[in-house]
């Protein structure tokens, strides 16, 4: 090997490097310049409801031990981080102090949450639309089905509680089961409901070109709702992680809803007030991420249909 060839090597990853950077920065721009905005005015929104509660408390308007200000309880990090240590503490003969350090038992805390809330919200979302779709799709399956589908949806999650608990015990089984049976028969009739809605113009086009049912259902009912599923599953998001944070408070041994007991029982409001924080950026941030997947999904529909926003 000469050192010509050596030196023209050199030069090219130079240069594909200097690309790849080149690539980074202009997606980085891209994105703030689409997104920028939005996130802005987000920022603004918090920070706003944020210098709100602060006057409240240097006015004496609220009390300090029952409703402490953003800079106590978000700037001890530290102190509040130490809490989340309970993977291993609600077990018999184990340290307490032992385990993860602060800053990854929140890591692994919030991670074992969002695992549950995400595990349930598929689960829920792939059942529920093929037995929205078998259920329209099949006449004497609908009959027999859509009755306890519509007599178990108005159930209360709370009430599938002890249900839980029975069928899988203590851990990651009942929280997702949880997260399931609570989004499971709402989203079915929503299936059902935008099956319904479908515009008949485009089925009775579909049958004039000779399509079978099952090519009107792939191809016609299918994407027609799948706009309308996207918004119930960016809605649904939201009801998972209500319902996970009351499984995790009683049939598991660790994540946020149980944290959120323990400060409870222990009256921490500065930890309640925190882990709500966690909360609600890891249900912002998914939230965000679904926005994304739905324009990058639905690239057919102009801004401002189909759910997307203008934002």
């Amino acid at each position: 090997m000469t050192a010509t060839s050596v030196k023209i090597g050199g030069d090219r990853k130079a240069a594909d490097s200097s690309g790849l950077v080149s690539l980074l920065f202009s997606q980085t721009i891209e994105f703030i310049r689409r997104h920028g905005p939005k996130l802005g005015w987000g920022l603004l929104s918090v920070g706003l409801f944020a210098g709100l509660w602060e006057l409240l408390w240097y006015l004496g308007i609220a009390d300090h031990r029952l409703l402490p200000p953003p800079h106590i309880f978000l700037g001890d990090f530290a102190g509040q981080a130490k809490n989340f240590n309970t993977a291993k503490r609600w077990e018999i003969g184990v340290d307490p102090s032992s385990g993860p350090t602060p800053f990854m038992a929140v890591i692994i805390t919030m991670a074992s949450s969002t695992m549950r809330v995400l595990a349930g919200l598929a689960i829920a979302a792939i059942t529920s639309l093929c037995m929205g779709v078998l259920i329209r799709f099949y006449g004497l399956f609908g009959k027999l089905v859509l009755p306890t589908v519509t007599l178990l949806a108005p159930v209360s999650p709370v009430a599938w509680l002890p249900v839980a608990i029975f069928l899988f015990g203590i851990g990651n089984g009942p929280a997702i089961f949880m997260v399931f049976i609570a989004l499971f028969f709402t989203m079915t009739l929503a299936t059902i409901t935008q099956i319904d809605s479908v515009n008949r113009n485009y089925i009775n086009v579909a049958r004039t070109m000779g399509a079978s049912k099952r090519q009107i259902y792939t191809r016609v009912i299918l994407p027609a709702i799948l706009p309308g599923l996207l918004v119930v599953l960016r809605l649904n998001l939201f009801g998972a992680w209500m319902v996970v944070l009351v499984a995790e408070a009683t049939g598991v041994g660790y994540g946020l809803g149980q944290i959120i007991s323990m400060a409870r029982n222990t009256f921490n409001p500065g930890l309640v007030y925190f882990t709500i924080v966690i909360i609600g950026l890891l249900g912002f941030t998914f939230d965000f991420g679904l926005r994304l997947l739905q324009r990058r999904v639905l690239f057919w529909l102009p801004k401002g249909q189909g759910g997307l926003g203008s934002g």
